[in-house]
């Protein structure tokens, strides 16, 4: 089998690393950068350049602007709080390296997410939590099997970032003290309301509510909140006041003295990496409802494209729009949008 590897070259830290670490171990690294409009391309040929591999500019800004950016706009509009990474990896990213692994007849690709695969008993591809605080596999649970089958992620092992940035500044490169970067790529500054406001998205202001109606202030729009949240919300309580709900409806947002905890949550657009999980059934596993290291215990009751979980003992703040993703210890069995 051919050694060729083609592997996603941000021009950050953690893609340097792992194509180091990639040409280590014989691959024959072929590097592809994501042209999304969004710069960056300059830091990629750089490192390649520095390790000496090739670099391959695949152009894909306008399918990521339709298929991240609008839908994030879209999930504001509609009070949901969308995670665009979970939709750009198996839509975009991965689609770009394996398009580009096929043209040049490279058997595998790899990025510097830190996550791992595995196989089970029956040879079936897996993946799995990484061995670092930093685990990357909830952005990462709506790839296909057959994607994954094809995937390496050197950084899967690495016990931090720290580790990372030590092993750059001994193979000398340059961006081994580059700060990390943001959440959202398309959003670089971090403000999300600006820019859904910018994009023709804002939400207009409203009344913070509590739970008989009563007005209790005003917002300044469903898309600058989300469920769970405690900070910044400009109204006077006997105590600390959480978001436990926003009405797109009535353009409400309910707030209440209690944290938000749900007994059972709904999700659609399922995806099973591991469908065999769900074959028989409801099945218990532990469940993330947001990009942390928490989890709940739950047991998930499938029904088609959707499923209906219930908590053990109640899951704090599961937002709509946020994913939830299914484990079986380090095993990622699939997860979905909640609703």
């Amino acid at each position: 089998m051919s050694n060729k590897i083609v592997l996603g070259l941000s021009g950050g830290v953690d893609s340097a690393v792992a194509a180091a670490r990639l040409r280590e171990q014989g691959y024959e690294v072929h590097g592809l950068f994501l042209e999304l409009g969004l710069g960056g391309e300059q830091a990629a040929q750089q490192t390649a350049d520095e390790l000496g591999i090739p670099l391959y500019i695949a152009h894909r800004r306008e399918a990521f602007e339709r298929a991240v950016c609008d839908r994030f706009a879209a999930a504001f509009a509609a009070a949901r709080t969308p995670n665009p990474c979970v939709v750009c990896n198996p839509q975009i990213k991965f689609r770009a390296l394996i398009d580009y692994a096929d043209q040049i007849g490279a058997p595998f690709i790899a990025t510097g997410h830190y996550a791992r695969t595995g196989r089970d008993a029956q040879g079936r591809a897996l993946l799995l939590r990484a061995r670092a605080d930093k685990d990357q596999s909830y952005m990462l649970y709506r790839l296909p099997r057959a994607v994954l089958a094809r995937c390496v992620f050197p950084l899967g092992d690495y016990v931090g970032k720290q580790q990372t940035r030590a092993d750059a500044r001994a193979l000398g490169l340059s961006v081994s003290d580059e700060p990390d970067s943001m959440d959202i790529c398309f959003i670089p500054d971090g403000d999300v309301p600006g820019w859904l406001a910018r994009h023709g998205a804002a939400c207009p202001p409203g009344d913070f509510v509590d739970r008989a109606g009563n007005v209790l202030g005003r917002h300044k729009g469903l898309h600058c909140y989300t469920v769970g949240q405690r900070k910044g919300l400009g109204v006077a309580a006997a105590g600390r006041l959480f978001v436990h709900e926003l009405r797109p409806a009535t353009n409400e947002i309910v707030l209440a003295l209690e944290d938000v905890y749900r007994d059972a949550i709904e999700v659609d657009e399922m995806h099973y990496i591991a469908p065999e999980y769900a074959a028989d059934g409801a099945f218990s596993c532990e469940v993330r409802v947001r990009f942390s290291k928490h989890s709940a215990r739950a047991t998930v009751h499938p029904a088609g494209d959707r499923a209906r979980i219930v908590f053990e003992q109640g899951a704090r703040a599961p937002a709509p729009g946020q994913s939830a993703v299914l484990y079986d210890g380090d095993t990622v069995i699939g997860g979905g949008f909640i609703v």
